[in-house]
């Protein structure tokens, strides 16, 4: 039941707010067809109108999947278009642009992934307004409802903040709305905090949502209230922040560049950091380790119908077919040509580099001698999740709105009439036909053909899958690898039919287990830009080509021959990374406006 994201909403009147300098005139916020006009009077004096002005806030949560640039474009496991944002990154293009800016197209800033600083505050101002609003007015609700409302709004700060927070580091801390009539210029040109102040604020926001225990835990497919917030999406993102501050970027005790004022690292490291981050993952699983739990479907975990299952922790609500509230990702993957009809944009393509993570169906990696991989037979004997998640050539592709089962051929085929009209690799880069060798599977509705607004799947940001990954991995860096790292990552492999990890792996041997399961597991879904930042990896990934499958016959002319197997280099790139990459620049018009913010190293 769609209930949090309605197709009645209307924007509010104060929707666009000037970075930490402007402020509402006006209390009106929300109009609604079922409602009156509402004021500031009548919008706290009833729970459905104050659900209308918090159902807004929930609307800010961006729509992930309708993003023409995935954050995976920041990374080793994608093969990327020119005209994209993250074309000039790979390049080693990032400079603090003159103001906030979140277009995909060419832009010189980098990854935005939907929060600029203009709409980030935006975001904050309307859950800091809620909770004054709802506390202002408490005498006219029962407390039951204020406490779990106000708690919703405090999570929905901790996730915005969150966001941001990894993408640019210390942040100014606003608990209030700021209001230039009743404010001095002091009171409202507040500076950045520091990376550790920003840190806790989160940290200490969600461990006293879960204390308070006022929200539910988990909700289930058909619940009224499916999509709000809950206990547990408010202990896995502390669980999940916590790994992410313990992480060697942040860790160190010394930026990447040097960091006066520590606003992207600790001032000081400390090893105990994964403790901590083991500690509330492994509450979760103790505590909520039922309710939650290991989805058995995992190529159909995204479809509609399995909304909220046991995996599902934290999502945003799409509505399908209608327009602004669905989604066109699967306009955008998929192979290009299917029954040979154009059908995608074909802009998902899978580096070699992520299809070689993927082991031999006896649990092996392909780089074992005893694994029985054959390079000029690379797609035998494969994990069950490399047929699942990947479109590799000569593979079966049968989604449920199609009529019949298509092959996809990725190969250079000199026999075609057509090649543009095929799925053949596109090494031109002159078409929409992908230039990898492979296309996306994984999250693609089945049940949607290709169009705007077609699919309904939710945008799912945190799973039970994660939590493990989480937990394993800090466990891991706190003490070595125990018995309940091994049981943590098993459940994930036997989930998809892998035997367990081999016994008496070393804690390197361990940590690049987890590793490598984190990326497989965890593929297409938005998390390796924030692994290989965290981990101090984008120098060591981003900085050198990616690499493409590249499929020849020997006899070209007639395909008499053999096909031979090549993995060779992206050409259409010049890879570079400088260090200052590692987080986002400030736009110079919010310096500005506020001469109290200070830019990020390097900018």
């Amino acid at each position: 039941m769609k209930r949090l994201f309605n197709k009645n909403w209307v924007t509010p009147a104060c929707s666009m707010l000037l970075l930490l300098s402007l402020s509402c005139e006006s209390e009106t916020f929300l109009e609604n067809e079922d409602k009156s006009k509402l004021t500031d009077a009548t919008q706290w004096q009833s729970e459905s109108n104050a659900d209308i002005f918090i159902n807004d806030v929930y609307s800010e949560i961006p729509r992930i999947s309708t993003l023409a640039e995935q954050l995976d474009y920041y990374t080793d496991d994608y093969n990327i278009s020119h005209y994209y944002t993250a074309s000039n990154w790979r390049t080693g293009i990032s400079q603090a642009p003159a103001q906030s800016n979140d277009s995909p197209w060419g832009g010189t800033y980098g990854p935005t992934n939907a929060y600029t600083w203009e709409s980030f505050f935006v975001k904050i101002r309307k859950c800091n307004t809620g909770i004054q609003k709802l506390e202002e007015n408490k005498d006219n609700f029962p407390a039951e409802y204020t406490n779990a409302r106000i708690d919703e709004l405090r999570f929905l700060r901790a996730y915005f903040y969150s966001e941001f927070f990894m993408q640019v580091g210390g942040l100014p801390i606003l608990t209030i709305p700021l209001d230039r009539s009743t404010m001095t210029e002091e009171e409202m040109l507040i500076p950045r905090s520091s990376f550790e102040e920003t840190f806790n604020f989160m940290t200490d926001e969600l461990g006293e949502i879960v204390e308070n225990n006022y929200l539910q835990t988990k909700y289930n497919n058909g619940d009224g209230d499916a999509g709000r917030a809950t206990l547990g999406a408010a202990l896995a993102l502390k669980g999940w922040l916590e790994l992410f501050a313990a992480s060697p970027l942040f860790n160190s005790g010394s930026g990447y560049l040097p960091d006066a004022s520590n606003f992207v690292h600790f001032a000081s490291a400390d090893a105990g950091r994964w403790a901590t981050a083991a500690a509330t993952n492994k509450k979760f699983i103790d505590e909520y380790g039922g309710m939650y739990e290991l989805f058995d479907d995992l190529p159909n975990l995204w479809r509609a119908s399995n909304e909220y299952n046991s995996e599902v922790i934290w999502d945003r609500q799409i509505v399908a077919n209608i327009p602004g509230m669905g989604t066109n990702y699967e306009r955008r993957g998929g192979p290009t040509y299917v029954l040979g009809q154009y059908m995608t944009w074909g802009n998902y393509n899978p580096t070699q580099e992520l299809v070689d993570e993927f082991a031999m169906v006896d649990g092996t990696p392909i780089t074992d001698p005893a694994s029985g991989y054959d390079p000029q037979n690379p797609y035998a004997n494969r994990e069950k999740r490399f047929y699942d998640f990947i479109v590799y050539d000569g593979a079966p592709y049968r989604l449920d709105w199609m009529p019949a089962t298509d092959t996809i051929y990725t190969r250079i085929d000199e026999t075609y009439e057509n090649p543009d009209k095929t799925n053949q690799i596109d090494l031109a880069g002159s078409t929409d036909v992908g230039d990898s060798g492979y296309y996306q599977k994984k999250r693609l509705n089945p049940d949607a053909a290709p169009g705007n607004d077609a699919s309904g799947q939710n945008d799912l940001f945190y799973r039970y899958a994660e939590v493990l990954l989480n937990y394993a991995e800090a466990q891991n860096e706190a003490v070595g690898p125990d018995a309940s790292v091994y049981e943590a990552i098993n459940k994930i492999r036997n989930r998809s039919e892998l035997p367990d990890l081999p016994s008496g792996l070393s804690q390197e041997g361990m940590r690049n287990a987890i590793y490598s399961e984190r990326r497989v597991e965890l593929s297409f879904e938005n998390k390796r830009y924030w692994d290989n930042k965290r981990l101090m990896q984008q120098e060591e990934k981003m900085g050198v080509p990616r690499h493409n499958m590249i499929i020849r016959n020997t006899v070209p002319s007639n395909n008499s021959g053999v096909w031979v197997y090549s993995v060779e280099p992206e050409v259409k790139f010049t890879p570079k990374f400088e260090k200052k990459q590692y987080m986002s620049p400030i736009p110079q018009n919010v310096i500005d406006q506020n001469p109290n913010i200070q830019q990020n190293p390097g900018y």
